[in-house]
């Protein structure tokens, strides 16, 4: 009999998380053959549901898999909030030697202790840029009272009020009406968010600050998992690893192409100069190393030593 295994997301048709997901689908089926029946349920969203709810869902085991930004699990387990630390990191190159080294091993058994998940992989949430009706993001002083949405996460909000926002966490699902009612004056999310979320339809200015490269976890039901015969979770463990490498090359891809269409659109894209984005990130920096300093010697060096292999 064929296993079943249902996987979830929260966005659209040309979302690079979406097309990830196909390419995971579409590789466990190549992979496993008549062995397993692959279930999609793209965006529960258009069921009513919020996005954030794929973490339950996934937890209770209604769904066996989702993909999930690794910001909302920081408070059940702490140690992710090492992939929150705030212009730490300069580009995607070296964020990906952390993720897929002995940090990122490390951070799975994490979660897997502390939850019911596996991590099976980690997929590129986008470098987060901000996003305003008019008002460009050159200094911490045009930061100054703006109502900013973000992720929900405390480390977050910290940051974001060192450097003069007034910050709120808003679930995806209400994001939109929230930016086109002004219930928020500015937002945080990747190019393809932006975009796709039709969001620049009313912030008609984007200062790529590139402040953090969001990390959005494969988690999979621990207790399927640990149900399925060895060559299928060989199998899915494969299929995850060939979606990765597609949906970050996604990913880059989509910063291109989502660049383009909203200049054509009529949309500002600020580039910062060297140092405007240090004025941004010396602001945050007390906040920064707050959040390091909750953290083991150990994982700071597994951190540190794992950014200094891909930069050498």
């Amino acid at each position: 009999m064929a296993v079943k295994i249902k996987f979830g997301g929260y966005q659209g048709n040309n979302s690079v998380h979406t097309r990830g997901a196909r390419v995971f689908c579409d590789a466990l089926k190549r992979i496993a053959g008549d062995a397993v029946e692959v279930e999609f349920i793209q965006n529960i969203v258009e069921d009513g549901r919020k996005a954030s709810d794929l973490l339950s869902m996934t937890e209770s085991g209604e769904l066996d898999g989702c993909y999930f930004s690794s910001s909302y699990l920081a408070e059940r387990v702490p140690e992710l909030a090492l992939f929150d630390q705030h212009f730490a990191v300069p580009d995607r190159r070296r964020a990906y030697g952390v993720l897929d080294g002995a940090l990122g091993r490390r951070l799975a058994k994490e979660v897997e202790a502390k939850t019911g998940y596996n991590v099976l992989g980690y997929w590129d949430n986008g470098l987060r840029h901000i996003s305003t009706v008019s008002t460009a993001i050159r200094s911490p002083a045009d930061c100054t009272g703006l109502k900013l949405r973000t992720l929900a996460s405390e480390d977050h909000r910290r940051v974001f009020r060192a450097l003069g926002f007034e910050p709120m966490a808003i679930d995806v699902r209400d994001l939109p009406d929230a930016v086109v009612t002004g219930k928020v004056d500015a937002q945080e999310n990747p190019l393809t968010n932006i975009y796709n979320f039709r969001l620049h339809d009313t912030h008609r200015v984007v200062t790529l600050t590139g402040h953090l490269l969001g990390v959005a976890l494969v988690l999979f039901n621990r207790r399927a998992v640990e149900s399925w015969p060895a060559n299928i979770q060989a199998a899915v463990s494969q299929a995850v690893a060939e979606a990765t490498i597609a949906q970050r090359r996604f990913a880059e891809e989509d910063d291109d192409i989502c660049a383009k269409a909203m200049r054509e659109e009529g949309v500002t894209l600020i580039e910062l100069s060297e140092e405007e984005r240090a004025s941004l990130a010396d602001a945050a920096r007390h906040e920064v190393e707050t959040t390091r300093g909750r953290f083991s010697a150990e994982l700071i060096a597994l951190f540190e030593n794992d950014l200094a292999q891909v930069s050498s």
